[in-house]
């Protein structure tokens, strides 16, 4: 049903977004002021103080959404003609729940060192870069020397996004399971960006047991298959270097976050999970398992990445308003202090009674909505 609607209504728009002006053009002095000769004066000002672009143009308000098609959705390398559609649909979100003038730079390549080159070029322009929807391991290299090559904040949100939203869900789901989150055992299916970014957000948050799995297993020292990101995670996690595959990561887990493949968590797996388990299963547009058989298996909170299914955990819930709070403040860095205090405020904006008199499903379908109150 979405399909077909959303492709109808693509055809009409062609294109979701669009610039508008902020300051009338309706006579020749409106003209003058806005563009020749009275701009000439603005642009000699700002050739001698570069950082007062800020003040004076859209960079202070604006976004670059940065993909280059190689990791779109769950439909995999599509390409950058296949991304447009996703990042126009990221700029409206940016807009509405941030007020914040993003646009797509779609790349036409996938080489590192031009993506790389490609972002340190339109830096002049934009407050901050939003890299969307670009594969890993390139993306961990990109972001990473980005961050130390620009003076604006880099922010990757298939990585931090997802880690800050997830954190947040797990914060209140331990609060109505009532289990320590230092305590409890989470298991993370899939080691690509978001996965990995996830344990290493909940390990700065205080969770004390993590283990992480890719396609061939339990991510552990015993590994010696591992690229030199998973390698630096063994270290991390899995305190007792277990290995096996998901049966055996999630035999007594207090929660599991999925962010891998469809069907691939099975209801044997839950049932073996421990009392009042929590079940994210985020992968798109197949979960890892269906709400209903998680539910059957005995899961006590469970949540997908879909929003035709209850209890939606998404990204969106974050990067508005944390490029919102990056421009306001005008930040160089997006620190890990940043996002688990963004964590925490989203969680925060249900209260405790919330919490304890609603049900999961009530609480994830309001919180969009109040944390665009929150924003506001």
């Amino acid at each position: 049903m979405f399909s077909r609607q959303s492709i109808k209504i693509h055809k009409k728009l062609k294109g979701k977004i669009e610039i508008k002006s902020k300051a009338p053009l309706k006579t020749k002095k409106d003209l003058s002021v806005f563009y020749t000769p009275g701009v000439g004066a603005v642009s000699s000002y700002l050739a001698k103080n570069k950082k007062k672009a800020r003040e004076m143009t859209i960079k202070n308000n604006s976004v670059a959404i940065v993909s280059d098609g190689s990791a779109v959705l769950g439909l995999g390398n599509i390409g950058p003609e296949g991304a447009i559609p996703v990042m126009e649909g990221k700029a409206m979100i940016f807009k509405e729940f941030g007020g914040v003038d993003a646009f797509p730079i779609v790349l036409n390549t996938q080489d590192t060192e031009e993506i790389i080159k490609a972002v340190q070029n339109i830096e002049p322009v934009f407050g901050g870069i939003n890299l969307e929807d670009i594969s890993a391991p390139r993306c961990f290299e990109i972001e990473n020397r980005l961050k130390n090559l620009l003076d604006i904040p880099v922010f990757h949100d298939d990585q931090h996004g997802t880690a800050i939203v997830v954190l947040a869900g797990l914060i209140n789901s331990f609060k109505i399971v009532k289990k320590d989150f230092s305590r409890a055992k989470i298991v993370i299916i899939g080691a690509g960006a978001a996965g990995i970014a996830i344990a290493n957000l909940l390990l700065q948050y205080g969770a004390g047991d993590i283990i992480l799995l890719d396609s061939q297993g339990i991510i552990s020292k015993s590994r010696t298959n591992l690229n030199p990101f998973k390698k630096e995670m063994a270290e991390k996690t899995n305190k007792k270097n277990i290995n096996g595959g998901i049966g055996e990561a999630l035999l007594g887990a207090d929660a599991v976050v999925g962010v891998s493949a469809p069907d691939i968590i099975k209801l044997s797996h839950v049932q073996s999970m421990a009392k009042k388990a929590v079940v994210f299963a985020l992968s798109n547009p197949v979960p890892e398992i269906m709400p209903a058989i998680a539910k059957k298996a005995g899961a006590f909170i469970i949540a997908t990445g879909r929003s035709d299914f209850p209890n939606q955990i998404n990204n969106a819930l974050v990067f508005p308003g944390i490029f919102r709070g990056a421009l306001d403040k005008k930040v160089s860095q997006i620190t890990d202090l940043m996002k688990i205090n963004a964590a925490k405020k989203l969680a925060a904006l249900l209260s405790q009674a919330f919490l304890i008199e609603k049900s999961l499903k009530q609480f994830l379908r309001q919180l969009p909505d109040r944390f665009n109150q929150g924003l506001k």
